[in-house]
């Protein structure tokens, strides 16, 4: 699904060029050696590039920026992934990262608005635009699925297209002044997380690939909200791209962030390795039919909400399967198409408590949470079909319901859908108790290690005040 999502963005962006005269040039090969040739055989003088915060990336664009200069290219890179340049977060943190969410909004309070999106080009100059025969060569053309690997047949059908196009007509269709009162009252915590459709913006692929510039989305928001009453950070609007901003921040500056070892947030939990449990997860064979809808629904679309992505987290980390939190992320890596390096490491630590959030006692229960929203199942039945006929009364626990309500409904536990893969009331309470080792084992180290500075690991959570809106997004159902 992603890499469709991103040709589908690569070819919007190449017949834009192509309005403005100029074109996409796909060009094949290792970075540092493609660079070189292409600075000799294109005589380049100045290259541009976006602030990449991976680590990847930025031992990639050092290279070539060393390159570029050893060659007297002049050399512009520009932070407009994010609202704010990490580097400036953290300069203005005295040089220490922010290691809260609330800290990390005082810091930009501090700071003031990020600046705001640049016009997009009606016109290039004569000398940007590309010649006749660079329009006409096909040695620069865009691959196909086919040479990326990719059967277009094995796709499911596709809800969310990418590209700029479809960004900015799915950002004026949810941020306008028609649809003002939705937008001053979103609060994420009171989302449906197994709503049929929807019930948020579903703008995080367009972000995440560059079709929407998050500083649009940031003043179009400003636009709505200005000179009237609407919800604050963290669960507003404007949070959730606030979110975002920690995020990179955070995972910016900390090595081995998407690791739990070696990462200075992260607390050392003796996960289990049981790949039978992951493999269950992973392909929705748990048991629990509101999991299993919701991974079946991201293996299909490639999306799912944000509160589905936390109860899917806690059930297979610290609530239910006792799996490591870096398993969950690389499967979430392979197949949401908003996968982002740093909310995807950073968002499996808080679910997990392993960093960010630390009230362990708190879970998700993979029962009751889902049926706060669809008592009836409704979002069960549409991604696991053999429920379709299932009574309402016991679709979030069917193995409670008699056999012979079962058979009549087409669907037998233990032969048409699998048993519950754990019995949640007495994993919760054995993982709490783990937790509760691991958490108090890491306080012993920490007390070991005085009187150095407390590791950031270790650091306390927010008051109870400051923390009582985040909480809402958790709630304590065992």
């Amino acid at each position: 699904n992603r890499w469709r999502f991103l040709l589908q963005s690569l070819e919007d962006l190449d017949s834009s060029l192509k309005k403005l005269g100029s074109r996409l040039y796909i060009v094949r090969g290792k970075p540092l050696e493609t660079f070189e040739d292409l600075f000799h055989r294109w005589d380049v003088k100045r290259i541009t590039w976006e602030v990449d915060t991976e680590p990847y990336a930025k031992e990639r664009d050092a290279k070539v920026e060393k390159v570029a200069k050893d060659k007297k290219i002049e050399v512009v890179t520009c932070t407009s992934h994010t609202l704010y340049n990490p580097e400036q977060v953290i300069a203005k943190n005295k040089g220490e990262t922010p290691l809260t969410y609330q800290k990390m909004l005082s810091l930009l309070a501090a700071i003031g608005p990020p600046p705001k999106p640049v016009e997009t080009p009606t016109e290039l100059a004569k000398e940007a635009k590309a010649s006749k025969n660079d329009m006409e060569k096909t040695k620069y053309d865009l691959p196909t699925l086919k040479d990326l690997g990719v059967n277009e047949a094995d796709l499911e059908p596709c809800l969310f297209p990418g590209g700029e196009s479809e960004g900015l007509n799915r950002l004026a269709d949810k941020i306008n002044m028609q649809n003002a009162s939705w937008v001053r009252s979103f609060e994420k915590p009171n989302t449906s997380p197994n709503s049929l459709s929807p019930s948020t913006t579903v703008l995080s692929p367009h972000l995440k690939f560059g079709c929407v510039s998050a500083r649009l989305m940031y003043w179009k928001l400003e636009e709505v909200y200005r000179g009237a009453k609407h919800s604050q950070p963290p669960v507003s609007l404007h949070g959730q791209l606030l979110w975002r901003e920690f995020f990179y921040t955070v995972g910016s500056n900390t090595p081995n962030f998407n690791k739990m070892e070696g990462n200075s947030v992260c607390r050392q939990i003796p996960w289990g390795e049981d790949k039978e449990r992951l493999d269950a997860w992973a392909e929705g064979r748990t048991g629990f039919p509101y999991i299993d809808a919701i991974m079946t629904q991201l293996r299909k679309e490639g999306w799912i909400h944000h509160l589905a992505r936390h109860s899917v987290a806690c059930f297979l980390t610290r609530g239910d399967l006792w799996q490591s939190w870096e398993a969950g992320q690389h499967v979430f890596e392979e197949l949401l198409l908003d996968a982002d390096w740093s909310l995807n490491a950073g968002n499996w630590m808080w679910l997990s408590a392993s960093a960010f959030f630390h009230q362990y006692f708190r879970c998700y229960s993979p029962v009751a949470f889902g049926k706060k929203t669809d008592k009836d199942g409704a979002y069960i039945r549409k991604y696991l079909p053999i429920f379709k006929k299932f009574p309402a009364k016991y679709i979030y626990e069917p193995w409670d319901a008699p056999l012979a309500v079962q058979k009549q409904a087409g669907c037998v536990i233990g032969t048409d859908y699998p048993r519950p893969i754990v019995k949640h009331e007495v994993v919760v309470k054995e993982n709490m108790a783990k937790m509760k080792a691991a958490y108090d084992a890491g306080k012993a180290n920490a007390g070991k290690a005085a009187p150095e500075k407390r590791k950031p690991s270790e650091a306390k959570e927010p008051k109870a005040k400051k923390q009582k809106k985040m909480d809402s997004f958790f709630k304590t159902e065992h």
